[in-house]
């Protein structure tokens, strides 16, 4: 029997209690089919760290991301999965990948999948050559998953109770494996779902706020924080004249568009994020991305020094 691979994604800026859901599902699955001798593994993708949120935002000063600067999706969800099928690719020269898209899910979700349908089975992806998909529930309504899942108990034990009640506490939707960019609008929709707690590409995210008014109200130390990275995004006295190359951008309509965060916003940025991490006792940011900030950051400031000390020759000559 060929192998199956059961993977989910986790950005590290998941929200607390959903990656909590899916790490304690994977771990049921994985020791169902142990003990079943199923050819059954389960994995979760990640970011690597020089590409994780807190890296580029506080590391490289990027701002934070607004429906015209996506510049987390592809970083952190697209490419992790990519590359982790790529591999399978490369062992079996030849992969199915099932997903769970569904046309009712949305208008746009509907226009993606048309545009990949072929009327058959199975579709060729776009992006991944020896990949083909396969999506077995796209006719499905949502009445109709709730339904099932209500119905029938998970094959690797138990029911979908605690599925079940996470949706109903968060009132949320969807946030799904993401793997080509066409699908990335499902990402920081308008709409409820399931994502990133940093998400600020969306107006509210309304997952968390339904988790603090479920009971959850250490959540919305989470909420403020969010809201705050919106509030400085076009603050100018929090971003840098220059972009990371030394350009300055003006627009062909003539809007300037400033740079980077100052070092200094990314330094309050950090500490702000590290004390509610200490408040909360949970794992916002992790000590190997911090050392890779810190690596930014000294390379920046060499750099700098370096750039400065070239103008103080060029002076005295």
């Amino acid at each position: 029997m060929r192998p199956v691979h059961i993977v989910s994604n986790d950005t590290l800026v998941e929200s607390p209690l959903v990656i909590q859901h899916v790490k304690t599902s994977l771990d049921q699955i994985m020791s169902a089919a142990t003990a079943l001798r199923l050819p059954i593994h389960t994995d979760i993708t990640k970011p690597d760290v020089t590409q994780t949120f807190w890296v580029n935002l506080i590391g490289r000063g990027y701002p934070s991301p607004n429906r015209t600067f996506r510049w987390c999706t592809d970083r952190m969800k697209i490419q992790p999965t990519s590359t982790y099928i790529k591999s399978k690719i490369a062992e079996a020269e030849n992969v199915i990948l099932l997903l769970g898209v569904r046309r009712s899910e949305s208008a746009t979700r509907a226009a993606s999948v048309k545009r990949y349908d072929n009327g058959e089975r199975l579709n060729r992806h776009n992006d991944l050559a020896g990949c083909l998909v396969f999506r077995p529930i796209v006719e499905l309504t949502t009445e109709d998953v709730w339904e099932y899942l209500a119905e029938h108990d998970a094959p690797w034990g138990g029911d979908h109770r605690k599925l079940i009640k996470l949706y109903r506490d968060a009132g949320g939707g969807e946030c799904p494996v993401v793997t080509q960019k066409s699908d990335a609008p499902s990402c920081g929709s308008s709409s409820s779902r399931f994502g990133c707690w940093t998400c600020t590409v969306v107006d509210k995210d309304r997952s968390l706020e339904g988790f603090v008014e479920s009971g959850f109200s250490e959540f919305g130390a989470l909420i403020d924080f969010r809201d705050w990275l919106v509030t400085i995004r076009n603050n100018p006295d929090k971003r840098q004249a220059r972009r990371r190359n030394g350009s300055i951008t003006i627009t062909s309509t003539g809007t300037y568009v400033p740079g980077p965060f100052t070092l200094g916003t990314r330094h309050e940025i950090l500490d702000k994020l590290v004390s509610m991490q200490d408040e909360l006792e949970v794992e916002l940011i992790a000590p190997e991305e911090i050392e890779e900030i810190r690596k930014i950051w000294a390379a920046e400031l060499m750099n700098e020094s370096r750039e400065a000390t070239v103008h103080t020759i060029k002076k005295g000559k």
